[in-house]
């Protein structure tokens, strides 16, 4: 239950701001069709969180765990530095064309969108950290959704009363906090 419960915190906090909630914001104007966003951001996030869970799995068995815990806790470390970095929609990422439809669009401009970003590395790292790599995956899908969901809904609402650097600091924290234990050998999965 820890895997899924910092999985969800971390990709939540993470994804406030991120590139991929800007991009729910376009489209939700874009489109004015919420029900095929969110079923597309679910469906992207989906494939996109399995395969990263499945890399940092195999990563995990493939590795030794005294060199996977110096690799995942100095990742984190660094993921907390990035955290703190605002993310911007690319110019050409809110520009997809209509002729996949709402849904074909949102899947795949969120998996495109995904694809190398914070919460799909966090999503590897996270895999490599705990052994649970289905709740890692269900983690990372839920605190997706938590973000993007009202970010559809709603949109630039949220984004004016919600400060962005506070939320970035406190998931920078948490993946500082995830790093140091990981590196001080605390925790199950290192036999801490």
């Amino acid at each position: 239950m820890e895997a899924f419960l910092v999985s969800t915190g971390v990709v939540a906090l993470g994804e406030m701001g991120d590139k991929t909630q800007l991009l729910a914001i376009v489209l939700a104007t874009t489109f004015r069709k919420p029900i095929p966003i969110i079923l597309g951001i679910f469906v992207a996030t989906v494939l996109n969180h399995a395969a990263a869970g499945a890399l940092g799995g195999w990563v995990a068995q493939a590795l030794g765990p005294e060199l996977l815990r110096w690799i995942v806790g100095l990742s984190f470390i660094a993921m907390a530095g990035w955290m703190l970095i605002p993310d911007k929609l690319d110019d050409d990422v809110g520009k997809q064309r209509r002729q996949l439809g709402v849904f074909g669009t949102t899947v795949l401009a969120f998996f495109l969108a995904e694809m190398g970003d914070k919460t799909q590395i966090a999503t590897v790292a996270l895999a490599t950290r705990y052994a649970e790599v289905m709740q890692v995956v269900l983690g990372t899908t839920f605190g997706m959704m938590l973000a993007n969901v009202p970010a559809v809904f709603l949109g630039d609402r949220i984004a004016k009363k919600v400060s962005m650097r506070v939320v970035h600091g406190i998931a920078a924290l948490i993946f500082a906090v995830l790093g140091l234990l990981t590196l001080l050998n605390v925790g199950s999965l290192f036999g801490g």
